[in-house]
């Protein structure tokens, strides 16, 4: 749409606003009618030049058919549409025979909303528009507001007009109702503080992301073609889609039939986009209102092409319970098989995490894809994305195995990296994923990345927080980068050899974005003591210290037998010093048996001190933990768990204590064969995987690990990982080891890594030139600074 034109019509419906609602709504609640109205104008317009034969075509139903239920598909041929209004209403007419009298007018208003066929009433319930049609009239303003929503002046249509004056009013077409809807929607959140919506996507990406989707198979496109975008807010997207195939000037001209596909969960969105599927003909059924995530509406359906921006930085913590059964993964689309490091294949969970949903569409896409065997084109899908679905996740978490699911089975074909500050409403950096299950032969394996963030054309006046664009030369040096499939180097300056602002591209291997998280441990290394400080720690339970310190100082011992007597001084107390407990915790505080356990740990340490250990320092916790075993065998009261309590309050990590021992093992025969292959290594090198030879025969020592000590490496999947420690970890932490079991293997996609550009530094000639030129404002001060006064 030309920007003076949309600035106008804007301008033109806010007025209407201001004008007419001013002192009956909160400008914040403006869009509760102008949103409806302008929707509801625009169907009402078109179907005002077929009035007649609807009208004709409900008397021959009525008076000559006899029929008693109306058939739809004579209504529907009569209006020219898929959409029809029964009653003898438009708002042309409603206005002009409009009296003095709120009240008919509310009446006469109601007739005609309830004359629409259903596709329409369903767009009118979205809305909530007879609530508020009941509300202007009661407030006088009804037909004030349609005086100016049937001003001649105005066109809502997709059809171009001319107004009073012979001037050509521009038609609107569905990306340009999405512009004015965003617009309003921006200008209505902003006179109430809130957010200013979902982003919408500018003609341009969708341009670019059409031509990347078809243009590469224009000449083999199916006869029938289905485009599915599951998070389709006003249509945008599917309707510029079906445009850009269908367009007798394009470069494609599709003679086949093109179907669209939808959903979308904001009521106000869905019913712009299904109100436009009704005007261009196409079926507004297959356009379904609520949560993608939540209900697999088309669930066994596949589809050709996938063209979405989905929300991105969007909590789905309030779908989680449609989606996740505690830990276990419910619906199908977000269950992947994967193998582990040794190929052993699981079921695997692919959700994000529950404050950013976006990778969800883009299963949910990769759920719907067609079969080669279905289609021999299979499907072709573009999907808005921003930075955090490339690299946010580890190993083995949901957003890796979503990654890694789309790599290993070489559905990626391609990522572009897009400017900044190109979206309406957020300047983050955004990227276009591009899937296909049918590459080509030179493509397969492989993925091209292109950087085009430095590819744009500044806008004159910003759009929101959209202050550039794309051109069509942009799109086509895009396109071009795609199509060739080469690496692209950024171009240099040859004065100043300096890097210019240019596109660049990178051809990788989808191992390339491959890595294994492996685990590296080293030997704890404890000290141990009875020391009056420890055994008091063991009073209380860690999770609870604080409240159990003050009921202990100020109750004394009869806490650990009477707990229940002082319960409501301590709740009171926690309060006072807001510690927000847990009804669990809460439980647990006020348990004798809590206190009674910490009793006995006390009571036994402190026996343990005075009769046999006192403060002794022991540099070998094996020896320690031997001597302890044997003399508290006899504490019948403590459990197991207990002693592990006394043990680790009593010890701490020395660099200089002895290994601890977790356990010796006899390895050999089938045993020792086993493990080796297990490990691909030999003999020799279990070490290196924490198996330690005690120089007697088939004899091997297993330490403890210090878990704060554990530390993880990311390998290459093109690396051996042995080869990988004894480079970079042996050298540098002689005795740490690879813990190989606990070994994940993740994926992620640096396009900083990639495709960084270095700005050489000014001299200092020229800072110091810079900075002294500042002299003559600063009275000396920099001179004084420098030394050189």
């Amino acid at each position: 749409m030309n920007q003076t034109v949309h600035n106008r019509l804007i301008s033109f419906i806010w007025s209407i606003a201001d004008d007419c609602l001013r002192d009956v709504y909160n400008r914040g609640k403006y869009r509760d009618v102008i949103l409806p109205m302008v929707v509801l104008r625009r169907l009402d317009a078109l179907l005002e030049p077929t009035k007649e034969a609807v009208m004709e075509e409900l008397a021959f139903q009525r008076d000559e058919a006899g029929f008693t239920e109306w058939d739809e598909t004579g209504l529907k041929d009569a209006s020219g549409y898929v959409f029809y209004n029964t009653s003898k209403w438009t708002l042309q007419r409603l206005y002009d025979t409009a009296t003095n009298s709120q009240q008919i007018l509310k009446a006469n208003f109601e007739d005609y909303l309830n004359g629409f066929s259903p596709n329409v009433k369903d767009i009118i319930s979205r809305f909530n528009l007879k609530s508020q049609v009941q509300k202007m009239a009661n407030k006088d303003i009804l037909l004030d507001v349609l005086e100016k929503f049937t001003s001649p002046y105005i066109n809502l249509t997709p059809l171009e007009k001319e107004d009073p004056d012979g001037r050509k009013l521009p038609p609107l077409s569905n990306l340009g109702m999405g512009y004015v809807f965003e617009e309003l929607i921006r200008k209505f959140n902003e006179e109430n503080n809130e957010e200013a919506g979902e982003h919408f996507t500018p003609r341009e990406v969708i341009d670019l992301m059409t031509h990347i989707v078809f243009d590469p198979i224009k000449d083999n496109l199916p006869p029938v073609m289905t485009i599915y975008d599951p998070a389709c807010g006003s249509g945008g997207m599917l309707t510029e889609s079906q445009n850009f195939i269908k367009d007798e000037e394009g470069e494609i001209r599709a003679s086949g039939d093109v179907y669209l596909y939808g959903k979308e969960i904001n009521d106000e969105t869905y019913a712009i986009c299904k109100s436009d599927m009704m005007i261009k003909g196409n079926n507004p059924e297959n356009i379904r209102v609520g949560s993608t995530l939540s209900t697999d509406e088309f669930s066994g359906t596949t589809f050709d092409f996938m063209l979405s921006n989905p929300p991105y930085g969007k909590s789905w913590s309030s779908e989680v319970k449609n989606i996740k059964d505690g830990k276990d993964i419910i619906d199908p689309r977000f269950v992947v098989p994967l193998k582990d490091y040794w190929g052993n294949e699981a079921e695997e969970a692919a959700t994000p995490r529950s404050s950013d949903g976006q990778l969800l569409f883009l299963m949910e896409m990769v759920n719907k894809m067609k079969p080669t065997s279905q289609s021999a084109l299979g499907s072709r899908i573009a999907s808005v994305h921003n930075g955090s679905s490339l690299f946010t996740g580890d190993a083995g978490g949901g957003e890796s195995n979503i990654r890694r699911y789309i790599i290993e089975n070489d559905l990626l074909d391609c990522i572009i990296q897009l400017p900044n500050n190109l979206f309406y409403n957020t300047g983050i950096t955004t990227y276009i994923w591009l899937l296909t299950n049918n590459k080509p032969a030179n493509r397969k394996g492989k993925v091209i990345l292109i950087d085009a963030s430095e590819r744009y054309s500044k806008l004159r006046k910003n759009l929101g927080a959209k202050n550039c664009e794309l051109k069509s030369k942009h799109i086509t040096e895009i396109q071009d980068a795609y199509l060739n499939f080469k690496d692209i180097d950024r171009k240099i300056d040859p004065e100043t050899k300096e890097l210019i602002p240019s596109i660049a591209a990178k051809v990788f291997n989808n191992s390339d974005f491959g890595y294994y998280k492996v685990t590296i441990d080293r030997p704890a290394r404890l000290m141990a003591q009875f020391t009056p400080e420890r055994i008091a720690e063991l009073r209380f339970d860690k999770s609870l210290k604080e409240p159990m310190q003050w009921a202990f100082a100020t109750f004394g011992d009869d806490v650990y037998e009477n707990v229940k007597k002082y319960d409501t001084e301590i709740l009171e107390w926690c309060e006072k010093n807001d510690l927000n407990l847990s009804s669990a915790n809460r439980k647990k505080l006020l348990s004798k048996d809590l206190w009674k356990k910490h009793a006995n740990q006390f009571k036994a340490a402190f026996h343990l001190e005075n009769l046999i250990f006192g403060d002794k320092l022991f540099n070998d916790y094996n020896e320690f933990v031997k001597q302890f075993n044997y003399y508290s065998k006899g504490m019948k009261y403590l459990s197991a768990s207990d002693k592990k309590a006394i043990l680790n309050a009593l010890s701490w990590y020395d660099e200089t204590a002895e290994k601890v021992i977790k356990k010796v093992v006899r390895l050999k025969g089938d045993k020792l064969t086993q493990l080796t292959q297990h490990l691909d290594c030999d003999e020799a090198d279990l070490p290196d995987y924490g198996y330690y030879p005690t120089g007697k025969p088939n004899e091997y020592i297993i330490y403890e690990n210090q878990s704060d000590l554990r530390d993880t490496e990311n390998v290459p999947l093109s690396e051996n990982i042995h080869d990988y420690f004894l480079r970079e970890v042996k050298p540098h932490v002689e005795e740490a080891w690879i813990d190989l079991d606990k070994t994940k293997i993740g994926y992620e996609i640096s396009f900083n890594k990639y495709f960084y550009m270095h700005k050489k530094l000014r001299s200092i000639e020229k800072v110091s030139a810079e900075i002294l030129a500042l002299e003559h404002k600063n009275e000396g001060l920099i001179m004084d600074i420098l030394n050189l006064a």
